[in-house]
């Protein structure tokens, strides 16, 4: 992990400021979604990128009845429907 130097407070609502000089490094813009891990002691922020409802894939994906679902997934479901 690398180290920014950078150190923001925690407000009384809990909001804390993602510094602009990251925000524009990594393409976050004002209204996106940002999602949230805990490795340990450590949490890690960054920027929401939905993936497959069934595998977590976040490529080729295919919006269904407001789920996205990738190609692989679609053709196990549709093979399974087969049997």
């Amino acid at each position: 992990m690398k180290a920014t130097g950078i150190v923001r407070r925690i407000d009384d609502l809990g909001r804390v400021v993602v510094p602009k000089e990251l925000r524009r490094i990594h393409g976050i813009e004002e209204g996106d979604p940002l999602e949230f891990f805990v490795d340990g002691d450590k949490i890690i922020l960054r920027r929401y990128q939905p993936g497959c409802f069934f595998c977590g894939n976040d490529e080729s994906l295919h919006l269904f009845h407001g789920k996205q679902i990738c190609t692989p997934c679609i053709t196990k479901a549709v093979e399974l429907t087969k049997n």
